[in-house]
């Protein structure tokens, strides 16, 4: 891994928690030239200051504020990128929100946010380096989707539906990419430990986290890993953890299978519920 990160331009957004940051975490201690981007300026800097910890001399560093859903902003700080590490070979779009709620709970504005920011957004950036790729005819791009951007459960519309629009938009910009000779990869991870996760649990309807139940939360350094491991391979699709990967290969095969088992535990709340 560290062979084919050694000297790689790296481009993270949501670069400043999480995922994000564990993406940049290992991309630096791989010896790659590593710029991040997020929102908080504060969260930011601590950020880089820690990537600087961990670099060598030699490394390119960077940090940009920006909001991924304003697209002037997006295109300011693809200069700045471009310019500060001298070009750039692997995107990765690692920002997203949440906020799971039932339909008739969920207010346009949150239907209308989550688009902006994991549709929209993903898009802008994506957008903003595509030029590039296709003068240099090399690169690659990833998208940090969810389980969500291949199946549906209750209390998820609008971040599903969100994530959803991220998968089309990667099916059809994948063959583009072809004649760029640029990649693409799109992870998909079930619930990992992440700050976002906390924020989620605070509000999730109870009936969300009966039809997850017991799964496994994975650590944000075990998604990351992944991603950074399907990108080297040159894979599209990547489902982090056994259980994830399990309800991909039905979701695809047995639909009805998967809905079933969910619809289940849905019912066997209810019945708690009424019991109570």
């Amino acid at each position: 891994m560290e062979q084919y990160y050694r000297g790689k331009r790296v481009f993270v957004t949501g670069g400043s928690s999480g995922i994000g940051l564990s993406l940049a975490r290992l991309l630096t201690g791989y010896g790659a030239h590593v710029w991040i981007a997020a929102r908080g300026q504060e969260r930011l800097d601590a950020a880089l200051a820690e990537l600087r910890s961990i670099a060598r001399p030699e490394q390119k560093l960077g940090a940009t504020a920006m909001d991924i859903a304003d697209r002037a902003e997006v295109e300011a700080a693809a200069k700045e990128v471009l310019a500060g590490m001298g070009g750039l070979d692997i995107l990765i779009n690692n920002a997203g929100i949440a906020h799971p709620a039932t339909a008739l709970e969920t207010t346009g504005e949150v239907y209308d946010s989550m688009m902006r920011v994991n549709y929209f957004g993903a898009v802008n950036v994506t957008s903003a380096f595509l030029p590039h790729f296709r003068a240099q005819r090399s690169g690659h791009v990833a998208m940090v989707s969810s389980m969500l951007g291949f199946m549906g459960i209750y209390g998820y519309t609008a971040y599903a539906a969100s994530k959803y629009a991220l998968t089309g938009y990667s099916d059809c910009l994948r063959q583009e990419l072809l004649d760029m000779n640029v990649g693409i990869t799109v992870i998909f991870p079930p619930d990992t430990d992440t700050p976002q996760l906390e924020e989620e649990n605070r509000i999730k309807p109870p009936e969300t986290k009966a039809i997850a139940g017991e799964v496994k939360t994975l650590s944000a350094d075990e998604v990351a890993h992944s991603l950074l491991n399907a990108i080297r391979r040159g894979k599209y699709h990547v489902v982090p953890g056994a259980m994830g990967s399990f309800t991909y290969f039905m979701v695809r095969h047995a639909p009805w299978a998967v809905r079933w088992i969910i619809d289940g535990e849905l019912k066997k709340f209810r019945k708690k519920q009424a019991a109570a």
